[in-house]
């Protein structure tokens, strides 16, 4: 549309020359309709308010995109800093894991807001290269029609003027004629002027698009500094446990330590177990959950792969005999959780063993544990369907890696999970 306009505006300066080298006196009529087209010529007018316009928006858009830019870069994790800040607190492990473990939620949500921002920018910048290339499109056509003017120029020479003047048959058919060549004049220069501010426009669209591009493989750059800054943080952690376990002065005291904070989170799922019982025997009989006997959907569909089983095994910090009361299932930090079995969550909250757990009721005293989760998405009291999405892996809690521990119990007691899967 705007490429038809400034063709179109440049035959009206055409035909303006063109009557007065062949028709003289004659194109009297003429030169009233040209002027007319001319004087009313709003076309002209909003081409050249629309490209100021465009130019403002353009100008504003670079501002935004290095505001953008600078907001990412302040907004990236500096692992030295949280190690400071963490510092004070090194003799309390348990704390020290819930303080790392608030720090990397902070940087999982970093790494999804990066990738909304790559997402939009790909976005962004497929649209801005369209822009190019239709203010391109514009740009030569304005280019082709000035050259065209200025070669009739060249061929038509000053002397017209004077000829046109000269053939003129009264004192009024001068000013009309001397009218007609000021309008012309002052055609030429706002065509001139448009092309200059399109061509101001162009080199601000390619450097608001090369910004974008730029901005982009910066968030690219972001996400993999996080990451980096991610497994730092869990390094730090599982370093830390390490330390504190691993200290043999102490090693004996750990063990205790272990097996007390084992017995308080037993405890805690006793008493959760003993508040769903009282609940139970609350309602009618024929309002009760019951347990259809399975089988259980696997808890996380991107891995099948287990690094601890069920059973007695050699604990991998303290390195003393251990029963393990479920199964270790290794993952990618936000790989997706999904619900064993429908049931009705009874817990969803943190603990400094257990990080990010869920504890789901399936009826008939049968429970599944999901534990050191880094995101939960179900809450206490919320209705679960097999196979629905609950919680992402992580590595909060008393944990060396990102993986789901998934345990059963049943009547108050841990059971093998390998039981209730099918075949």
């Amino acid at each position: 549309m705007k490429k038809r306009l400034l063709m179109g505006a440049g035959i009206a300066g055409f035909v303006i020359m063109t009557a007065v080298a062949f028709f003289g006196k004659g194109g009297n009529d003429i030169f009233r309709e040209v002027s007319d087209t001319l004087r009313g010529d709003v076309h002209i007018v909003h081409a050249s308010r629309l490209t100021n316009d465009a130019i403002k928006n353009m100008e504003g858009q670079i501002s935004n995109t290095k505001k953008e830019q600078d907001q990412m870069k302040n907004a990236l994790t500096n692992v030295q800093s949280i190690r400071r800040q963490l510092e004070s607190s090194r003799n309390d492990l348990d704390r020290f894991i819930r303080e790392l473990d608030q720090n990397m939620e902070i940087v999982e949500q970093n790494i999804a807001d990066l990738l909304i921002m790559i997402e939009n920018k790909e976005a962004e910048i497929v649209q801005k290269t369209k822009e190019l290339e239709e203010a391109i499109a514009v740009q030569e056509a304005q280019y082709a029609a000035m050259k065209v003017r200025v070669s009739l120029m060249y061929e038509q020479g000053e002397t017209h003027f004077i000829a046109l003047l000269l053939d003129a048959d009264s004192i009024g058919d001068i000013l009309n004629r001397v009218d007609f060549i000021e309008m012309l004049a002052r055609y030429d220069k706002s065509k001139f002027d448009e092309y200059v501010a399109f061509s101001t426009l162009v080199a601000l669209i390619k450097e608001s698009l090369e910004l974008e591009k730029e901005l982009l493989e910066q968030a690219r750059e972001a996400v993999e500094a996080e990451r980096e800054a991610l497994a730092e943080l869990i390094e730090e952690k599982n370093l830390q446990i390490r330390v504190v376990m691993g200290d043999i002065a102490r090693q004996e005291q750990a063990i205790r330590e272990y097996e007390a904070e084992i017995a308080a989170q037993n405890e805690i799922i006793r008493a959760l177990e003993r508040a769903v019982a009282a609940e139970r025997a609350r309602l009618a009989a024929a309002q009760a959950r019951r347990f259809d006997g399975g089988p259980f959907t696997w808890p996380v569909p991107s891995s099948r792969r287990i690094t601890d089983d069920y059973g007695n095994r050699i604990h991998p910090i303290l390195k003393v005999p251990q029963f393990h009361n479920g199964i270790d299932i290794p993952a990618p930090t936000g790989a997706t959780i999904v619900s064993a079995h429908a049931g009705v969550v009874v817990a969803a909250a943190y603990n400094a063993t257990m990080g990010n757990y869920i504890m789901i009721n399936h009826g008939d005293g049968v429970f599944t544990i999901y534990m050191h989760a880094s995101q939960l998405f179900v809450s206490e009291g919320a209705e679960v369907s097999a196979g629905q999405r609950i919680a992402a892996v992580g590595s909060t809690g008393r944990s060396t890696g990102p993986h789901l521990h998934f345990s059963v119990r049943v009547s108050g007691a841990y059971v093998n999970p390998w039981g209730y899967f099918g075949g």
